[in-house]
């Protein structure tokens, strides 16, 4: 998510970013290939993926913030290149994190959008009872 932000708010190259980011404390904890795939992945299909976004926002994407901006990024690429995690697993841990770093009804609304997305990604998955 912080890679997603940074990149939203600063710009810059992915390998920056992403070199930026392996420096920090906390990055020895982190599954480095998964961390690379999602950033490097969600970069790459980052305009596609925010077409898919948008169409399930009730504002332009434009206007969300960049906490918001970056779960959703993260969430839609989650749920369009990672099958084998659960649609639930994706939405949840983006709840989680829109809770820890978001504005105070933000996870509200992470949620409601990538239910959304889901339905629309992984229909399959979605329509299939528990």
């Amino acid at each position: 998510m912080q890679g997603f932000y940074q990149w939203r708010v600063a710009g810059g190259a992915v390998e920056v970013i992403e070199a930026q980011l392996r420096d920090g404390e906390e990055f020895a904890k982190t599954d480095q290939d998964f961390f690379s795939d999602l950033l490097r992945g969600g970069l790459a299909k980052s305009a596609e993926l925010e077409q898919q976004i948008q169409t399930c926002l009730d504002r332009p994407l434009k206007e969300l913030s960049p906490v918001e901006f970056a779960i959703l990024l993260l969430g839609a690429y989650e749920l369009s290149d990672h099958p084998e995690t659960p649609y639930r697993v994706v939405i949840n841990e983006a709840v989680e994190l829109a809770k820890t770093y978001g504005g105070s009804d933000g996870h509200k609304y992470v949620n409601g959008v990538l239910d959304k997305l889901a339905a629309r990604m992984r229909s399959s998955e979605v329509n299939t009872p528990n």
